[in-house]
């Protein structure tokens, strides 16, 4: 899920950049320290996107820089349980896939990408044996969010699932839903 947050920090502002305007010169810093930071608390920072306040600078003796207080927004993507994602296929491997659902990558293990048994092919496609169902890459597909780990902060890890209905590769819920409408023959 996506929202917009806003934090509180103090924004160490170097000396060349004092001859710059000063709300410039803290939203490049910001830029700097938070964009692609990866929280526990609040997920994946995408972007800082306004400066609320900048309070009044101090300088440290022996720094030269000077500090300001500053509040300010960002938008962060925070991956929650059950959410329902779109994405890409963006590898496949005898293990599972990987889908690119934004600023992250979830995993998808081989048990989950459909219902039925999955072949793995050296050609880097997964395909059931019975529905004979495909997923490769570059597939656009819909899925379920069934685990979230922040145990490497700097590398989360999102599971998950595709085994439920309307879940799956885009292509295969659009002819299962013309079938079960009578548009289209079932094969």
């Amino acid at each position: 899920m996506f929202y917009e947050v806003t934090l509180k920090s103090h924004i160490r502002v170097p000396p060349h950049l004092f001859g710059d305007d000063t709300k410039e010169s803290i939203l490049k810093r910001l830029r700097e320290q938070f964009n692609n930071m990866v929280s526990k608390d609040f997920g994946i920072v995408i972007s800082v996107s306004d400066i609320v306040n900048v309070g009044e600078g101090i300088i440290i003796p022996g720094d030269g820089a000077a500090y300001y207080d500053t509040t300010f927004k960002v938008l962060v993507f925070k991956p929650e349980l059950q959410e329902v994602v779109l994405g890409t296929i963006t590898d496949i491997t005898d293990f599972g896939a990987f889908m690119d659902i934004g600023p992250v990558d979830g995993m998808i293990h081989i048990s989950q990408t459909m219902d039925d048994f999955v072949n793995f092919s050296k050609t880097n496609v997964l395909t059931g044996k019975e529905t004979k169902k495909s997923l490769k890459v570059k597939d656009s597909c819909r899925a379920r969010i069934i685990a979230v780990s922040y145990k490497s902060i700097q590398e989360p890890k999102i599971g998950l699932t595709m085994r439920q209905p309307r879940f799956g590769k885009l292509d295969d819920i659009e002819r299962e839903v013309k079938e079960a409408k009578g548009e289209v023959k079932k094969k």
